[in-house]
């Protein structure tokens, strides 16, 4: 019978986080100083050991072991025999990191779990020591962090230990280059900060860019609004690519309740008459999901999710706010910046996209 495992601090644990904020802060803008790390585009990951136990939890502290299994024998070679350690699992492909490779990992058949885990490895990378055979969450950062330099002094790929600036001009030279090797900005730690599970202590600073899309229909939100109407839930979104095919980019939302109800009538007046084209009218074919993602599409991310939507003659154009792209789509929800009235919506094409200088991770990534 397999011993029952003894973890310093029991799982699960809601990591720390951070809260934005618009600019590189200087090292002295808090107490203590703050020391600048690179923002990891990954799953979120408090890795529990104790011996051969390994456990790995998630930001929603759901256990994340059956599909990474993969990292378990490089956690047990490289990290303390008792130990707590939060990180980022990440996977890197052409010098890059794949978020969307990563969320393809997030399987239900352990067949496909255990293939992609050959064909997509993982990685983990390590930004903080919660316990060392003791709790070491009430001691500060600059305590922890040496720490952990000492627990992972030896560490190998596929285990690595982030890198660390107490130099702002330095913080805000990876805020400027990462991107381009698939990070998303760059987070401050104050130095004495304990270990606050589910607060937002932490800074972080996040690319923020726009563009103009094209609005090709709208989605209803869940609720009803205040006498029961349909209210929009979001724009959907589209920018024509190089052959002129406008292509689903994602949808913008940020709308107060009010504004939801005004923009279902507003928006009445480009609804597609009877008999009238659509560039996205395949959705409704099923078979057309298989090899694109389309508006309408289920998938293991929104099954039992209502993605039913209203279709717009493609003729208006809105201004959006979005931080990252993933593949030729907006990473998260874009967020509504203006009515581009004086835009044609040929206009919106990807070209418009500041696409970031490539930058070889292998740069940012150290071992122990």
């Amino acid at each position: 019978m397999t011993n029952m495992p003894n973890f310093p601090l029991a799982p699960p644990i809601k990591p720390m986080l951070a809260k934005p904020v618009s600019g590189v802060p200087a090292n002295d803008s808090i107490a203590g100083g703050l020391v600048y790390e690179p923002k990891w585009d990954g799953f979120r990951c408090i890795v529990f050991r104790d011996g051969d136990h390994v456990e790995l939890g998630s930001r929603n502290e759901k256990p994340l072991t059956r599909y990474f299994p993969e990292l378990v024998a490089p956690l047990r070679a490289n990290l303390p025999d008792r130990c707590v350690v939060d990180g980022e699992i990440i996977i890197v492909r052409d010098q890059r990191l794949d978020f969307e490779a990563l969320q393809n990992r997030i399987h239900p058949a352990t067949s496909r779990v255990n293939l992609l885990a050959e064909q997509t490895p993982a990685s983990f990378v390590a930004f903080d020591l919660l316990a060392l055979e003791d709790d070491l969450t009430g001691e500060p950062f600059r305590h922890r962090r040496v720490a952990l330099e000492q627990a992972l002094i030896a560490a190998q790929p596929p285990i690595y230990l982030t890198r660390v600036s107490h130099q702002q001009v330095e913080g805000q030279r990876w805020f400027d280059q990462f991107e381009g090797a698939g990070l998303d900005g760059i987070i401050c730690k104050p130095l004495n900060l304990p270990y606050q599970p589910d607060k937002r202590t932490m800074l972080k600073v996040k690319h923020s860019r726009t563009a103009d899309c094209v609005v090709a229909g709208w989605r209803p939100h869940k609720q009803s609004g205040p006498q029961g109407q349909m209210m929009l839930g979001s724009l959907m979104l589209g920018l024509f690519n190089d052959a002129g095919v406008l292509q689903s980019v994602g949808v913008a939302a940020a709308f107060t309740q009010q504004r939801r109800c005004e923009l279902v009538n507003e928006l009445s007046g480009y609804a597609l008459a009877d008999g009238d084209s659509h560039p996205w009218q395949e959705w409704r074919d099923p078979s057309a999901h298989e090899a694109n993602r389309l508006p309408g599409g289920v998938s293991r991310w929104s099954a039992g999710k209502n993605l039913d939507w209203f279709p717009l003659r493609p003729e208006l154009v809105v201004e959006v706010g979005y931080d990252a792209m993933e593949g030729n789509r907006f990473r998260h929800t874009a967020q509504f910046k203006r009515w581009r009235s004086d835009r044609l919506p040929e206009s919106c094409t990807y070209e418009q996209l500041e696409r970031p200088t490539t930058y070889s991770l292998a740069d940012v990534l150290v071992s122990g």
